[in-house]
């Protein structure tokens, strides 16, 4: 049989097969407008969630009268509480007289069941030192169950110039000690050296189908741990220790420069000595608050 020459349409088949299954395929890979906009939406969502996370926990955030009246009774968001407080030891640093309306609400907030918030409460409270009555409320928190709260108290007694809490002042130069609060197995734990911060997770005991969470009672530096992931220990055994934060030194010798005791130097002298772990500032204050100490003594 014979065969027939190619006609030039016959010849161009093949290319137009090929451009329209390019247009089907692009066609069917084509985004719709209403998946664009779904797509933009989440895209949105994805930045600004974050965005408004921080916006609604960032302390610097400034509320107005009403907002602080409102948060420091929000007793579901105890982050609303802190913010508030903040916001209120600022305005009573800058001596603003219409922070007094909330004077009673500072004294509650001293009794609060969350211990950051007490914490808070006790720096705030240290902001005005003409109040007796927050002169009174410290006095008492240097009860409190928390060892940052009792320090914080101690601290803002100084300024009403009443070293009673000087005991509290020295604490908070030492390492801290975290003991297992029942017995139980080690499922998880930190490591030595690692920077926590005041409720961080430290270490995790299994005990039947319970599980507790060992938190940290300081700001600071894991010095040790001594125990590992698998070990099986007895209530109250010593889980880890931790060093303090810079922060909570500096404080802690600033306040002894005008209180401590020679009885307090050995504390102090630990951050005089030339370590890494030991910020310049540190050694610098440490050596200054020894001074002013050994000065009043000699008087």
């Amino acid at each position: 049989m014979a065969s027939h020459p190619l006609t030039s349409e016959t010849a161009g088949s093949p290319a137009i097969a090929e451009n329209a299954s390019s247009r089907a395929a692009a066609a069917r890979h084509r985004m719709s407008t209403r998946n664009r906009l779904l797509f933009f939406f989440v895209a949105w969502l994805i930045v600004l969630m974050p965005f408004l996370f921080w916006w609604s926990t960032w302390f610097g955030r400034r509320l107005s009268n009403p907002e602080i009246s409102e948060y420091l009774n929000d007793e579901k968001h105890p982050r609303h509480i802190q913010h508030a407080l903040v916001q209120l030891g600022e305005r009573m640093a800058g001596h603003d007289a219409t922070t007094a309306q909330w004077y009673p609400q500072l004294l509650r907030l001293a009794a609060h069941s969350v211990e950051e918030v007490r914490n808070t409460d006790a720096w705030v409270m240290g902001q005005d030192t003409s109040v007796a009555a927050f002169h009174e409320a410290l006095a008492r928190m240097l009860q409190d169950s928390s060892p940052t709260v009792r320090g914080n108290a101690a601290l803002s007694l100084v300024r009403f110039g009443d070293a009673a809490g000087r005991p509290q002042i020295v604490a908070l130069l030492q390492t801290a000690s975290v003991a297992a609060p029942e017995a139980g197995r080690v499922i998880d734990v930190d490591k030595a050296g690692t920077s926590v911060r005041q409720g961080g997770l430290i270490a995790k005991l299994q005990s039947g189908e319970r599980t507790t969470e060992i938190r940290a009672p300081i700001a600071g530096r894991i010095r040790a741990l001594y125990v590992g992931t698998g070990a099986a220990v007895p209530a109250g055994a010593e889980i880890a220790t931790i060093d303090p934060g810079s922060e909570q030194v500096w404080e802690a010798l600033r306040a002894l420069y005008l209180v401590g005791q020679p009885d307090d130097l050995p504390a102090i002298r630990a951050y005089e000595r030339n370590v890494p772990e030991v910020p310049d500032r540190l050694r610098q204050q440490a050596a200054l608050t020894e001074k002013s100490i050994l000065s009043r003594a000699a008087k």
